[in-house]
């Protein structure tokens, strides 16, 4: 299926990625100075439940919102919902017990694992090509993620990095899986009913969570999380705007830019300098990520190229 542009303008597409881009950083910078200490579980729940206004109020101002609230595949969302709250949770963990830049460089895996779960479960052909960039990006990955796992077992803070990158891995695993939802969902779901019910299904799981305890919290940190949630729903708004304007291809690459917003927020507030191993894995990571990129836009110009051949000419 090819997007339909009203008002084709890729420069105002990339600029609004850049500031959804921007914002996401933002989200994790907040629960990065919030989460120590406070359960994953109820990390999500804030960065939910608080992504909540900034979504209503867009789609209210869209007049789509009532649509928005209708589907006829709950089952479905509350699947993604399950996935997509597991993979935050996990992440927020990460996120916490890692240093920005590492924990958005391993996250980086989510897209490389999806080309292998779409081959497996989807039944999707991936030919040498994108296996190569794939098997390129995730040996990006394990250089990243090796010095932390080998801290296994050590005391303090060694071997809450090691879980860290763990974390984010199945982070990245259960957002992969969350991907591939998301791509059955569109094929019969309104993208507005796709954000808001994710949203809403998340804040519902994750608030389940508060039977196994919640930490109390400061005001300060309550302040965090909601402004993480916000920022996480602005973010989702500024995305979903950045595709009416240019295609994936155009815009999906400037994903990459969060690895340098990340390393500003990391040493500007953390005093965290990336390590020549993260900066050496994120730059093989980002560069199978925008091969991958490129070859699926190819591959989508050679399907309509054989779908206008072989459509007869009235």
């Amino acid at each position: 299926m090819t997007m339909a542009f009203a008002d084709p303008n890729p420069l105002r597409g990339i600029v609004l990625k850049v500031c959804s881009v921007t914002v996401f950083v933002a989200m994790q910078t907040c629960i990065k100075l919030a989460g120590n200490g406070i359960p994953p579980g109820q990390i999500s729940f804030h960065r939910s439940a608080f992504a909540i206004l900034p979504i209503v109020a867009y789609l209210a101002w869209r007049g789509e919102l009532r649509v928005a609230m209708q589907t006829d595949n709950p089952f479905g969302h509350v699947k993604r919902g399950l996935l997509g709250v597991c993979a935050m949770g996990a992440g927020f963990y990460g996120l916490v017990h890692l240093p920005l830049p590492d924990a958005i460089a391993i996250g980086y895996a989510m897209p490389l694992i999806a080309v292998v779960f779409a081959a497996i479960f989807l039944k999707e052909t991936v030919r040498l090509y994108r296996w190569t960039a794939v098997v390129i990006g995730l040996v990006g990955v394990l250089i990243i993620s090796l010095p932390k796992l080998t801290l296994f077992g050590e005391d303090g803070m060694g071997s809450e990095a090691a879980v860290g990158a763990v974390a984010v891995l199945i982070s990245a695993t259960l957002g992969a899986g969350a991907m591939l939802q998301v791509r059955q969902l569109v094929r019969e779901e309104k993208t507005s009913t796709i954000v808001l019910f994710f949203s809403l299904t998340a804040a519902l799981l994750s608030a389940l969570t508060w039977f196994f305890g919640w930490a109390d919290l400061s005001w300060q940190a309550l302040g965090l999380l909601a402004l993480a949630g916000f920022f996480g729903g602005l973010g989702q708004i500024f995305l979903t705007e950045s595709y009416r304007f240019a295609d994936v291809s155009t815009i999906a690459p400037f994903e990459y830019c969060s690895i340098i917003l990340g390393s500003i927020a990391a040493y500007a507030l953390f005093s965290e300098v990336p390590t020549a191993t993260t900066l050496i894995g994120a730059a093989i990571v980002v560069s199978a990520g925008i091969f991958i990129i490129y070859r699926e836009h190819q591959l989508g110009l050679e399907r309509r190229a054989a779908r206008k051949a072989s459509t007869p000419q009235g």
